[in-house]
């Protein structure tokens, strides 16, 4: 009994007063969750390699990190306190977040069902065309959040932004920013072979990767990060967002500099 009424007051409090758009997103990285998993299975049974890595792990990795940025974008609208998403404009957003981001996971996805590369694979003019079309893809989405962020700036600009809103403003922000940079740095700087780092892949020389990581999740760091500024410094979070803002700017700068 207690976990259904635990259930029915989720539905009510949290799911319920969602848009449309925001249940379609929510359900859209539910969608990709399910897809991770059984991909996994799946990899069990192909022992295949890109370049020294299982087939399915690059799949997997942008699953992964599909569902995150899809639920990202609907958290940060809960820490902003904004009602963008009762907007029709809302729409548009989520149809770009998944048109974009599905149009990546499908060809990396099949790809890997072939065997051959889905990045820096210009091979012949198709898969030329292909690598290009993933690269507007990818600007796109995060693009999504730097409108994210400029709609919820003019629907309180009216009014003092409070730290959490700002935290969430700047992330999405240097979301767009970092991630479009790095994003182009990788696209002409192909990574190292190999295994790399566990979980990751990353490695320590010539990999831009863990600067474009650090690029995508100011998504949710840096809103976090407010949050944690608020509940701990008081009237001081403004300045404290400011400086872990610039702090996080320079360790990116850092990480890019170091894999160049």
């Amino acid at each position: 009994m207690n976990t259904y009424l635990k259930r029915q007051r989720w539905l009510n409090t949290e799911w319920q007063p969602l848009s449309v758009s925001s249940k379609i997103l929510v359900s859209y990285g539910f969608f990709m969750l399910i897809a991770l998993l059984l991909t996994y299975i799946w990899s069990f049974n192909d022992s295949r390699l890109i370049r020294d890595v299982g087939v399915w792990s690059k799949p997997m990795k942008f699953m992964a990190a599909t569902a995150l940025f899809a639920w990202t974008s609907i958290w940060v609208l809960k820490v902003a306190n904004s009602r963008i998403d009762q907007l029709r404009l809302f729409n548009w957003i989520v149809g770009l977040i998944v048109v974009t981001s599905l149009f990546d996971v499908v060809y990396i996805s099949y790809q890997a069902s072939q065997a051959s590369a889905s990045h820096y694979n210009v091979s012949d003019p198709f898969h030329a065309f292909m690598f290009g079309l993933m690269a507007i893809a990818a600007v796109g989405l995060t693009a999504s959040q730097a409108w994210i962020a400029w709609e919820i700036w003019k629907e309180q600009s009216h009014t003092v932004i409070p730290t959490a809103t700002w935290s969430v403003i700047i992330g999405l922000v240097l979301t767009f920013v970092l991630s479009t940079g790095s994003g182009f740095m990788l696209g002409g700087n192909q990574p190292p072979a190999g295994q790399g780092l566990a979980m990751v892949g990353w490695h320590f020389n010539n990999d831009i990767r863990p600067a474009h990581f650090l690029g995508v999740h100011a998504q949710q760091l840096i809103p976090l990060y407010g949050l944690i500024a608020v509940k701990l410094l008081g009237s001081f979070s403004n300045a404290g967002l400011v400086i872990g803002s610039v702090l996080y700017l320079m360790l990116w700068i850092i990480a890019t500099s170091l894999s160049l």
